[in-house]
């Protein structure tokens, strides 16, 4: 019986893989960003995964302390010019983290079944891709999933010994099962390490930091590229309001009032 259940489970697989991705990301003291590569409202959440794929990042080791920036189907190889796409869709203020108790959080998109958490992210402070030397963030905030799956309504499978198995021989037989589309946003958050500082200079831009996000799915892995910057000291409070020298009405028009009454006095002992 077990053995008819696996080869039904084989049969149902196809050569398609599947995708995760970071949507946007904020800083706790201000700014917005998203992955490099992305594309914004041109790409549809629901559809087929060619189409719904494309602007996803794909890593080469499921090792999150590894170099490079990922590809995608869309645009290739990502580099580090795609900042001022990124830019051009999320503003001009990059990701602002404060140097003392600073965090990331943002929207990790799952575009398909293979594209869920958990997920992690690590720094390179040198904006350069160099992430086999960066500093691992702590997720305080983890986006659903079991190794990376999850089901088209957004619940978390069960890891059985049948599920297991199936992925071992699918993945020893080379098979990749079909991702249904799922697309959905769940929120995520990771803490950035006090002391943490950026060196590297993007599109003309100084003191950044990259920060890479993905889950450990062997299918991908999936995730994205993202820049910020470490500011010290908090957010600018807002101006406060101008000073005004002017005279409550109410002593005013009693002024004016004594004032009559001294001109009276004088003209009287004339």
């Amino acid at each position: 019986m077990f053995a008819k259940s696996l080869l039904a489970a084989l049969a149902a697989s196809t050569l398609v893989a599947a995708h995760g991705k970071v949507a946007s990301v904020v800083g706790d003291a201000g700014g917005n960003g998203t992955a490099l590569a992305i594309q914004g409202g041109v790409v549809p959440g629901p559809g087929r995964n060619r189409v719904t794929e494309v602007d996803t990042t794909v890593f080469k080791s499921t090792d999150i302390m590894t170099d490079g920036l990922g590809k995608t189907t869309g645009q290739g190889k990502n580099d580090v010019s795609m900042v001022a796409q990124a830019m051009d869709l999320s503003g001009n203020t990059l990701p602002q983290v404060s140097a003392q108790g600073g965090s990331l959080s943002g929207v990790f998109h799952v575009v398909t079944t293979d594209g869920a958490g958990p997920i992690e992210a690590v720094v390179d402070p040198t904006a350069t891709g160099q992430f086999s030397q960066g500093i691992k963030l702590t997720a305080t905030t983890q986006v659903p999933g079991n190794n990376g799956n999850i089901r088209p309504n957004g619940k978390v499978p069960r890891d059985t010994i049948f599920s297991r198995t199936v992925e071992r021989v699918r993945r020893g037989l080379g098979i990749e099962k079909r991702a249904a589309n799922v697309n959905q946003d769940f929120p995520m958050a990771f803490s950035v390490p006090d002391g943490t500082t950026c060196t590297g200079t993007m599109n003309g831009i100084e003191n950044v930091c990259l920060a890479k996000i993905a889950n450990s799915n062997k299918a991908g892995p999936f995730g994205g590229v993202v820049p910020f910057q470490i500011v010290n000291g908090s957010p600018a409070a807002p101006a406060a309001p101008a000073a005004t020298s002017a005279v409550p009405a109410a002593a005013a028009a009693k002024s004016t009032k004594g004032s009559k009454n001294a001109r009276r006095a004088v003209a009287f002992s004339a």
